[in-house]
């Protein structure tokens, strides 16, 4: 071999040797980097993602009383002030959209807000019952729920009995604005989380 090859060859042992020692050294000493989220989930009646309803049958009938517990868990790194936004739909309502990061145009029926310190899990009960619906032609109308011991007045209708659905969203605090927006800002881009539940009535 020639000087030059004896070089080359030195040169690339070093090389490899230093890329091996330094490499390990440099990753644990860089900062990780978490992607900070918030997650939105609503749970049964015996806090588990089942037993949604009574004998486990979407369709309720007037007055009955329905258990859940909405979960929710705080990983944005600080705390947030945070709302969670009920709105009952009929199978052609506007769902949130989570591509353009727009909620349903639907009314809020119910709102809950709290300030959620960074890893905390907030878990908080939501009974519900239809209290009163009318027939209105073909459309069967809820014209008043009550949410967690609170009357409220609606005026959504579907047809057939069926095709309701309860949709929970998950608005924040943004400083920038200055008010909740729907979902938060993670690097210039919008996060959101949503959850429907849909049910028919007997």
């Amino acid at each position: 071999m020639s000087l030059d090859d004896w070089h080359l060859l030195f040169v690339s042992v070093c090389l490899i040797l230093v890329l091996t020692v330094c490499a390990p050294l440099v990753v644990a000493l860089m900062p990780s980097r978490e992607e900070p989220f918030l997650a939105l989930a609503v749970l049964g009646e015996e806090g588990m993602a089942e037993h949604y309803y009574p004998d486990n049958d979407l369709k309720i009938g007037v007055g009955d009383e329905i258990h859940w517990t909405v979960y929710l868990y705080n990983h944005m790194g600080e705390s947030q002030y945070v709302a969670i936004k009920v709105k009952l739909l009929n199978a052609t309502m506007l769902l949130p959209n989570s591509t353009s990061n727009t909620p349903s145009p639907a009314p809020v029926i119910y709102e809950v807000r709290r300030v959620l310190l960074n890893n905390e899990t907030w878990m908080f009960p939501f009974s519900w019952a239809v209290l009163n619906v009318e027939q209105d032609g073909a459309p069967l109308y809820i014209r008043s729920l009550s949410v967690n011991g609170k009357t409220i007045e609606t005026n959504t209708g579907a047809m057939h009995e069926l095709n309701y659905r309860l949709v929970l969203e998950l608005w924040v605090y943004d400083e920038d604005i200055g008010d909740l927006r729907f979902g938060w800002v993670y690097y210039n881009e919008i996060r959101c989380a949503w959850n429907q539940i849909w049910f028919q009535l007997s």
